[in-house]
């Protein structure tokens, strides 16, 4: 796989040459870069005249993408907010004696977390991190399977990891499905249409009639959620 970047009506364009049948543009956030996958023989001019066509759309998507609410870095202080599943819980801070840190739910709207007495900022972060992807496989484990079994679909291997352009991935050909780990603060809906989305691309690698034919048998309104999980707030560490 060649990457390179050219600037096309006076944006940079990564242009990644892969293994496929068809062009692809994609704007991503928070800054709306634009990425064209292309097979070996199309032309620089074809994926130039590509770009230009699709102009339009990637002006509206990086305007969409600069106006959209962004969440505010994380302090991990008493009293901010964070979200499990889309619901807000307000955290607690306690400095103890202890070597070790520990996390928990309290009630239905506080996160109390324990922390040795001298802990970093960088260390609160990276604890609730592996907090909130702890919680996001509990959740997601027995979804994966309800799907798979619904859909005659069986993945080989799934597992999250920070993704910044896409809320999952799936390689058809190994069976694997991957899941963005921010998902762990989105309602449990946005969860449930990542999922089926990715298994359904063990139906169909591609985007096509049969793929969509898949999704709207499986979650008719999955354009609806899909709609919904793409305008909440981007959030700060993918700026």
């Amino acid at each position: 796989m060649n990457t390179e970047v050219s600037q096309i009506g006076g944006i940079n364009v990564d242009i990644v040459r892969k293994k496929i049948k068809n062009l692809h543009i994609g704007c991503y956030p928070p800054e709306g870069r634009v990425r064209v996958a292309a097979p070996g023989h199309v032309s620089a001019e074809a994926i130039r005249l590509a770009v230009l066509t699709r102009m339009p759309w990637i002006r509206r998507k990086q305007a969409q993408f600069a106006n959209q609410e962004r969440q505010p870095p994380r302090r991990h202080i008493s009293g901010e907010t964070h979200f499990l599943f889309g619901r807000p819980l307000r955290l607690e801070v306690h400095h103890w004696d202890k070597k070790v840190h520990r996390i928990a739910r309290v009630g239905n709207d506080k996160l109390r977390l324990s922390i040795p007495v001298g802990s970093e900022p960088e260390q609160l972060r990276r604890w609730i991190d592996a907090w909130l992807k702890a919680e996001l496989r509990k959740m997601a484990a027995p979804r994966i399977e309800y799907w798979s079994a619904r859909m005659g679909v069986r993945s080989q291997k799934w597992g999250i990891r920070p993704m910044k352009t896409k809320w999952g991935s799936c390689n058809p050909e190994k069976g694997i499905v991957w899941l963005n780990s921010e998902l762990a603060k989105k309602p449990e809906r946005m969860i449930d249409y990542v999922i089926v989305h990715e298994l359904a691309h063990l139906v169909s690698p591609r985007h096509d009639e049969l793929f969509t034919a898949v999704l709207d048998r499986e979650m008719p309104r999955w354009r609806q959620v899909r709609q919904e999980l793409n305008a909440l707030p981007l959030s700060a560490w993918r700026d």
